[in-house]
């Protein structure tokens, strides 16, 4: 029998071998591990073990002859061939993704994971209802949520959708949309008022005890604006808190004064368990944006989330007490 096989042409074998079942697992390994820098961050983000990511990579190595990735015990950086095939294979990847964002735009539905990020407070507070009505339309979506103060790289993460407070970098690959302001508000509680006083400008704020959240470890300073002219007050705090939770309810115990954003303090000032003070002074709003990546067709689980979010807030956004 054997005499009657045909024999594959030899260019044919080497094709078939190049597409192997693991092939594209490994190119992503290797791009997410250029991404992010180590084989651990890329095996957090693909779901996978350290130990997988870095086979993958030693395959891609082995097939090509030639080494992709400068390995230090800190952090990893691609050679010069690695940075070749890195921006074809992250090129052919996107374009994968488009396929399949395509595909599901024509089904009618979204699908796969989206990955969401935002501010930690605000993301507790109003991006979870959206996200609950989202998921539960769209029953084939999955989500990946990152609440955090810390900047994301929208690009470098691999994130679909990000809300963003205040300015933003201008950058050609990134898209936004603005669905709303943050008001800061200076208040304090009723108690704390009654025995302390209630201050008539920012400089009075010297003699009283003042809150200060804390990013990055440094107090945030005090924004107030009047006669169109911008000051700022440093304090230094008599507490100072990195979260701002936590000094909503330091205020509401009689700490002493904060300086917040009415979607943390909006419904105390309703029920009047807060109490503003230097209303005139109020520093203008800041956008909140919706950003995401410029790709050429949105896909269709962030165009949904966009869209939910969007139909919920059509009457506003959902700031507790909208001041």
């Amino acid at each position: 029998m054997d005499s009657h096989v045909r024999r594959l042409p030899a260019p044919y074998l080497e094709r078939s071998k190049a597409m192997e079942p693991n092939r594209f697992g490994d190119i992503t390994a290797f791009v997410s591990a250029v991404k992010t820098g180590s084989f651990t961050a890329a095996a957090t983000t693909l779901g996978l073990t350290r130990s997988a990511v870095g086979k993958s990579v030693a395959r891609l190595e082995a097939r090509l002859g030639a080494r992709l990735l400068n390995r230090t015990t800190r952090k990893l950086s691609p050679t010069d061939e690695g940075l070749v095939v890195y921006e074809r294979w992250s090129q052919i990847l996107e374009d994968l993704e488009e396929v399949d964002a395509t595909m599901a735009q024509r089904r009618g539905k979204p699908t796969g994971t989206l990955r969401l990020t935002a501010p930690l407070s605000f993301g507790q507070r109003h991006i979870l209802p959206v996200l609950n009505a989202y998921v539960k339309k769209w029953p084939d979506i999955q989500a990946d949520v990152w609440f955090t103060d810390r900047f994301v790289d929208l690009i470098e993460e691999g994130i679909d959708v990000a809300v963003r407070i205040g300015g933003i970098k201008d950058d050609s690959r990134i898209l936004s949309r603005t669905i709303g302001g943050q008001q800061f508000v200076t208040c304090a509680s009723p108690d704390y008022l009654a025995q302390k006083g209630v201050p008539s400008n920012p400089a009075d704020l010297r003699d009283h005890e003042t809150l200060f959240f804390l990013s990055g470890q440094r107090p945030m300073s005090w924004r107030f604006q009047e006669e169109g002219r911008v000051e700022f007050f440093e304090g230094p705090g008599r507490v100072n808190i990195d979260s701002s939770e936590a000094l909503r309810e330091a205020a509401l115990s009689g700490f002493g004064l904060i300086h917040l954003p009415t979607y943390i303090t909006g419904s105390d000032l309703k029920r009047g368990d807060l109490v503003e003070v230097l209303e005139r002074y109020r520093p203008p709003s800041d956008p909140i944006r919706l950003i995401y990546p410029s790709r050429r067709h949105l896909s269709p689980r962030t165009r949904a989330f966009i869209d939910e979010l969007v139909q919920l807030w059509k009457s506003g956004v959902p700031w507790e007490g909208s001041m």
